[in-house]
């Protein structure tokens, strides 16, 4: 039996590995909003966008100046500017139809993680998690760098200090994870005291907190598609899910008009009041068997499903749970450790990347459904006994008969209103980027050298030893040696016309490029003149011609 067709609740999630894609090391990959696009990060700094539709390349990203590791890799709204950012501290913006660089920037501190400002087309602000240093927003108008606060202090209950928008030279810092929000205009961090920061960018002022449950250091840090949902990934082997209870667009309005109703409390706990106001725990996942790590979590594309990788060391699983907490599916991959994870904005896709640089692309395993050929086919678990309806073969059935319809032929049909996409948020989805126009790849130049050279040696051991390119060199005729072997037979045929002319006799039929076929025939019909040709050549001129010619040479090499 069909189970999708018994079971309609059975979940919509990927269960096998329906290929790979392998175009150098890649470490890091991202769909664009319609998954149309998939861009990879590789490990020689340069950036590959596939057409997912075909699985083909169709454009390479690289930057002569940059031959570091791509750490993250981000698209903009309309899918106009690829941001990457790289081991060698450097922030690089292209433009995805040029393949042009806009921006270089290099930072103080190598950046993890980098994500363009939701809220534009064509971004010209970033938000980036250095791996030594405080989450920082980046400017690419003036190059300048604002760090984010990460801490509230307990004794004040302002904005931040100016002394935290600096990078301390203290102890190692801890890396800390950071996003935007869905139209760009709050920013959430997890710092490494388990508290959840909304902080303003513009202001740098921090508006609440929420603190997690233990205190962990948060890893990951992601909202789903929608802006609904916010997912967090602590160090305490934990991913929790919180809803967010701020409106989607004129988050930060509605940030200060909380700001303004709480006045029980200050300070610090003014902030956890407001924060409590702003974003509520929904569900908490972990192995409590294993107490594996997780890597790479993320929210499917209609955000009903979260998925995580495995941090284990040699093994590539990936987790999938419904949004109400329970565990579904455990997708089990090659003995590959696994390092980044990527869901498809719009089908049950899921691609996993390992270690080694293969991006593997997981799909349902889809079985036969006759039902899609035949609404009305009926799937029989065993055989039953068929009644035949006594109209069943007529030619109009009594049950058949049409019936007059009820729509109204005078309403008018509105063919200008434009339905919303299903899968789009955008109010601008005809500026979106969904695919690009191949380009040919040019031939390498070390491959054309070695055809040519391979070439050059054959046609040399072809003309090099021939008895036919001596004795044209003996009858004074000048040949190419270089030349292909149809042109030395078309050569010796021009020496034999040249013969029948001196004699007088029958003169052969000039073939420029005769078949295998077509020389044994030649060879056969042509032996008994080619002897009486060479017996004349012999008496005329006895020191130019050979006498091999009319024996075994010249008619053993044509029917060779």
């Amino acid at each position: 039996m069909n189970a999708p067709i018994i079971d309609p609740l059975q979940g919509d999630f990927p269960e096998v590995i329906e290929e790979y894609l392998h175009h150098g090391v890649t470490k890091c990959i991202a769909f664009n909003r319609r998954g149309t696009l998939l861009a990879a990060g590789c490990a020689d700094g340069s950036c590959i966008i596939w057409d997912f539709e075909t699985r083909g390349v169709a454009k390479e990203l690289r930057d002569k100046d940059c031959i570091a590791a791509i750490t993250s890799i981000c698209w903009s709204k309309y899918g106009h500017r690829i941001l990457v950012s790289s081991a060698d501290k450097s922030l690089i913006l292209w433009d995805v139809v040029s393949g042009e660089k806009i921006t270089h920037i290099t930072l103080h501190h190598t950046p993890l993680l980098a994500r363009l400002h939701p809220g534009s087309s064509t971004p010209s602000l970033c938000l980036t998690c250095p791996l030594s240093s405080a989450p920082m927003i980046v400017d690419f108008n003036t190059g300048n760098t604002t760090v984010l606060p990460v801490t509230v202090p307990e004794a004040d209950s302002g904005p931040a200090p100016p002394s935290r928008n600096k990078p301390s030279d203290g102890p190692p810092y801890t890396p800390t994870a950071a996003c935007f929000n869905k139209f760009g205009d709050l920013v959430y961090v997890g710092n490494s005291k388990g508290e959840i920061l909304i902080i303003d960018h513009k202001s740098i002022q921090v508006h609440a907190m929420v603190p997690t449950p233990g205190g962990a250091v948060i890893k990951n840090i992601v909202f789903s598609r929608d802006g609904q949902y916010l997912l967090t990934n602590s160090n305490d082997r934990t991913i929790r899910i919180y809803e967010n209870l701020l409106p989607l667009k004129d988050g930060l309005i509605a940030l200060g008009h909380l700001n303004k109703t709480v006045d029980e409390v200050a300070g610090v706990e003014k902030m956890k009041a407001v924060g409590s106001k702003c974003l509520a725990l929904f569900r908490e996942f972990q192995d409590t068997i294993t107490k594996v790590h997780w890597k790479a979590p993320c929210f499917s594309g209609d955000g009903e499903w979260v998925i995580g990788g495995s941090a284990s060391k040699g093994e590539h699983k990936i987790y999938i749970w419904d949004r109400v907490g329970h565990l579904v599916k455990i997708l089990e991959g090659p003995k590959e450790a696994l390092i980044d994870l990527a869901w498809h904005p719009v089908h049950p896709i899921i691609i996993s990347v390992s270690l080694t640089g293969m991006v593997y692309v997981w799909a349902k395993d889809h079985t036969e459904n006759w039902s899609a050929f035949a609404p009305d086919f009926k799937e029989l678990e065993e055989n039953e006994e068929y009644e035949e309806r006594e109209d069943e073969f007529d030619l109009i059935p009594e049950t058949e008969k049409v019936k007059e319809s009820d729509i109204n032929e005078d309403d008018e049909v509105d063919i200008v209103t434009v339905e919303k996409d299903a899968f789009s948020d955008s109010d601008m989805s005809q500026e979106e980027i969904c695919f690009l126009p191949a380009t040919p790849c040019p031939d390498i130049p070390e491959q054309q050298d070695k055809c040519v050279g391979s070439s050059s040696k054959l046609m040399d051991s072809n003309n090099s030893g021939s008895p036919l390119s001596e004795e044209a060199g003996q009858n004074g005729q000048a040949m190419n040696h270089a030349s292909s072997p149809l042109e030395v037979v078309s050569n010796s045929y021009a020496a034999m016309d040249s013969l029948t002319e001196d004699t007088g006799g029958t003169r052969m039929k000039r073939k420029r490029k005769p078949s295998e076929k077509g020389l044994e025939l030649q060879a056969e019909k042509g032996r008994k003149p080619l002897k009486s040709y060479g017996r004349l050549s012999k008496i005329r001129s006895k020191p130019v011609a050979d006498p091999d010619i009319s024996n075994g040479i010249f008619g053993d090499d044509i029917s060779d």
